[in-house]
């Protein structure tokens, strides 16, 4: 296509200058000043991080949930994949229509209108006094399982489309040659389905994992200063104490996390893969 690779790179270089200024340049000099403090090199601002008892809990509660979230995105995810991609042509693309349908709408409202249903006058506050498991409602909001269930419902849509993909690429008799061959649906699933759509899994399970770590929107209106995560704690070094080394600290963590997920689901895949 191109007479030179001179030619190819001259037609990169304007992306790859933008791409440097823009986004590179800001996100060295953040994570510098992490580390360059009062004009020496010193990696103190982290041992100073994890030295306290808040900045620790908030960094674990982050990990487990981010987890959490991601493993709970799979298990509904792959039912609700296979689910679709059974379906006849025409209601398959209804169906992914619907699974695309929440990312066309903004994440504040989406996290909001969690509001109204997990509120103490919530819908599913009346519903569980109405019909009598509760005699009072429950106090959803600004806890964990409130956070839990809104990055799930922010997150999960990329899940499925993700496995839709690795399973539309799968072989179609696959699934039933397993099950003739005596194959219950736990043995199908772990031996056929799941090496077999292992890539489809960890893009979405990176998606989900580094987005849930992410988020500041659903863990601010849902957690709000009860349930803090690194991003709400990174949101208030900077807004309210002007800690820019805490900030620094904070943005390095969350790449690092965000970097090691994907390493390590792809060693996983790959491990799976080459047994």
């Amino acid at each position: 296509m191109f007479q030179s690779r001179v030619e190819a790179m001259a037609l990169v270089l304007p992306a790859a200058l933008f791409a440097g200024v823009v986004f590179l340049l800001p996100v060295v000099v953040l994570l510098a000043q992490g580390v360059h403090i009062d004009g020496q090199w010193t990696l103190s601002a982290y041992a100073d991080f994890f030295s306290k008892s808040l900045n620790r809990t908030v960094f674990f509660r982050t990990l487990r949930l981010a987890a959490l979230v991601t493993v709970i995105a799979a298990i509904v995810g792959y039912a609700a994949a296979y689910a679709t991609v059974s379906l006849p042509e025409k209601s398959k693309g209804r169906m992914v229509g619907l699974i695309v349908l929440p990312l066309m709408i903004s994440p504040v409202a989406r996290t909001y209108a969690w509001i109204v249903l997990l509120g103490r006058t919530g819908i599913i506050n009346k519903a569980l006094v109405a019909v009598g498991l509760s005699d009072e409602p429950i106090r959803f909001l600004f806890t964990e399982t409130a956070v839990t269930i809104g990055l799930l419902q922010l997150f999960l849509p990329l899940m499925i489309i993700s496995l839709i993909s690795a399973l539309e690429n799968m072989p179609r008799d696959a699934v039933p040659a397993a099950r003739v061959l005596g194959a219950n649906w736990f043995q199908v699933f772990w031996k056929v389905i799941l090496p077999l759509t292992r890539e489809g899994l960890i893009i979405g399970g990176t998606l989900v994992f580094t987005g849930s770590m992410t988020a500041y929107i659903t863990p601010a209106i849902l957690g709000g200063s009860k349930v803090l995560m690194l991003e709400t704690l990174l949101y208030q070094r900077v807004t309210v104490a002007n800690d820019l080394v805490s900030a620094s600290v904070i943005a390095f963590i969350l790449m690092a996390m965000a970097f090691s997920a994907n390493f390590l689901l792809k060693k996983i895949a790959s491990a799976r893969g080459g047994k």
